[in-house]
């Protein structure tokens, strides 16, 4: 099937499940109360930002968990924030040591120094949070989609990391390239002129989005549910992504939007010498399971999970799962063959990012 075909067959899709949520907004109401979050937005009691990054930008960064313990880092996903890793943190903190960052200029982190919302410098951004919470310890990486984007162009600027510092990396509903694929990247494609540009069309998918969000509830909900959850997702972690979406700074969407359209990092992909776990949602249209698949191939210690029922927000729809895997996961790695233990002292010299 062609790209524009693919682009026209989503948007006809989209058009139809707003229709559709339309109808059935009494169906989301009594689904409301089940399994409902209202501590959602709560974040780690512990804060230790701001941590300043290579270009003077000022991440907000929180932890939970004994400091003793072995670290995760949880790096989150586009126009989206730290929010939504609470149902890791909250079970996985009697383990590890949870820390969550905001990227820049999502969240409570400040905004992105010049615009520069690049993959590239959100890679430098978790190397400075992980020079300043585990200077001297490895951890595990958990990235959700641009987050894990960001992981991977980390092992392309800093390989050295990966081992001495980084003892493992999970990638949530990621891919290193083609976001086109996928329902976001179809929409885009869609707005986008024959002769134009990524960034024109992303104006206009941060026009689009404006729009939908001052729309009645039932429509945004039911645009974000289809593009980011799979079908039985409880409403109320609907509504917590569309408010995340509606707090989202505009140059977000142009800029960062573009740049995600375009970026390829499989290149970067070998970088990655450590153990590596791909997750995805078996419903998810952004970053499809094929992508997930040709990840997990890729990677040279990859390994490859598909979450049932799940779309792309598989942290929040199948939590007990995916703890279940980031829990083995990460004992796992910190206790490879050849790599010294949580804890050690295997600090180098911090140099700053090109």
């Amino acid at each position: 099937m062609s790209g524009r075909r693919t682009a026209i067959v989503s948007a006809s899709v989209a058009t139809a499940a707003v229709a559709g949520g339309v109808v059935g907004r009494e169906l989301l109401r009594r689904r409301r109360g089940r399994g409902a979050h209202p501590h959602l937005s709560d974040l780690p009691p512990q804060d230790l930002g701001p941590v300043v990054s290579f270009d003077g930008t000022e991440l907000a960064v929180r932890a939970s968990g004994d400091p003793g313990a072995p670290t995760l880092l949880f790096v989150h996903g586009f126009s989206l924030d730290m929010t939504t890793w609470h149902e890791q943190w909250v079970d996985l903190s009697s383990e590890f040591r949870c820390v969550l960052m905001d990227q820049r200029s999502h969240g409570n982190s400040g905004q992105a120094a010049g615009g520069d919302v690049s993959t590239s410098a959100m890679a430098h951004d978790v190397a400075a949070v992980l020079d300043a919470v585990a200077p001297d310890r490895r951890v595990v990486l958990v990235g959700h989609s641009m987050g894990a984007m960001a992981i991977l162009a980390l092992a392309e600027s800093r390989p050295e990391l990966f081992g001495p510092r980084i003892a493992g990396v999970v990638l949530v509903g990621t891919t290193s390239a083609d976001l086109l694929r996928g329902a976001m990247g179809s929409v885009t494609e869609l707005l986008r002129p024959r002769l134009g540009t990524f960034f024109i069309a992303a104006r206009r998918m941060d026009r689009l989005r404006k729009a939908v969000l001052a729309s009645p509830g039932d429509v945004s909900g039911a645009i974000v549910r289809l593009t980011q959850f799979g079908p039985d997702a409880p409403s109320d972690l609907v509504n917590h992504v569309v408010s995340l979406a509606g707090r989202a700074q505009s140059h977000v969407w142009t800029d960062g939007l573009a740049g995600l359209m375009e970026v390829d990092l499989r290149h970067a992909v070998r970088h990655v010498s450590v153990p590596a776990l791909v997750v995805v949602g078996e419903h998810d249209r952004v970053t499809p399971p094929a992508a997930a698949v040709e990840l997990a191939g890729e990677l040279p210690k990859g390994s490859l999970v598909v979450l049932e029922g799940a779309g792309h927000m598989a942290m929040l729809e199948r939590p007990r799962e995916l703890n279940d895997h980031l829990r083995a996961f990460a004992n796992s790695a910190f206790a490879e063959p050849g790599n010294k233990e949580p804890g050690s002292n295997n600090s180098k010299r911090k140099r700053k990012p090109a």
